[in-house]
């Protein structure tokens, strides 16, 4: 296996573990009021995130930017938060198929602004696995594509399972948005409870 094969399955298998879910629970949150019929606006929406933290994964991890991995921890389930709060407001078109309903214009620079923030939660774990290497361009590149792959992969079971509930279960669409928004939402907030930076700045006492 290559060493941009080696980085391109750490990418991939970095973006799909469950255990750190953080990253698809953003992804999911974006998408939430999307199914398969509006694949073109998803597109779109998931390339602003992937400019965005393509970015400062490429800026962090080459040295140009230095953030204190605490906040990152902390900014990125806040940026969850947001992303699943502002789903409540999504009103559905009388006609979910008509050409011209387009996605909230602020979806966008907010998903661009949104994956720079996530880049660097990405590049902390790509900067552990480098150490002292030299040559970071092949692993950078690798990495990135891995992301893509999967974010691609989550992307489409999400729009999937979207598009049975809606269109073959005939569940009400703002019902589906509203129950999805509402587990990411509790399950960022919980994110944000637990985080160290946050009890500590909150003044709670911090989790042994």
């Amino acid at each position: 296996m290559s060493e941009f094969q080696a980085y391109l399955q750490l990418g991939f298998n970095h973006i799909t573990d469950s255990n750190g879910y953080d990253h698809i629970l953003f992804i999911m949150a974006i998408c939430s009021v999307y199914t398969l019929v509006d694949w073109k606006k998803v597109i779109v929406l998931v390339t602003a995130f992937t400019a965005g933290h393509s970015i400062t994964l490429a800026l962090s991890t080459l040295g140009y930017v230095h953030v204190n991995p605490d906040v990152i921890e902390l900014l990125i389930p806040i940026t969850i938060l947001i992303t699943a709060f502002l789903n409540f407001f999504y009103r559905v078109p009388k006609n979910s198929y008509a050409p011209k309903e387009k996605a909230p214009a602020f979806r966008y620079p907010l998903a661009l602004g949104f994956g720079l923030i996530h880049g660097l939660g990405f590049s902390n774990y790509l900067k552990a696995l480098l150490g002292n290497e030299a040559d970071i361009f092949n692993p950078l590149l690798g990495f990135n594509v891995g992301l893509e792959l999967g974010q691609l992969i989550i992307v489409f079971i999400i729009l999937v399972i979207a598009f049975a509930m809606i269109e073959l279960l005939r569940v009400q669409k703002l019902s589906w948005i509203q129950i999805l928004s509402g587990i990411i939402f509790g399950m960022a907030l919980s994110l944000i409870l637990n985080n160290e930076l946050f009890r500590t700045l909150a003044g709670m006492p911090v989790n042994s």
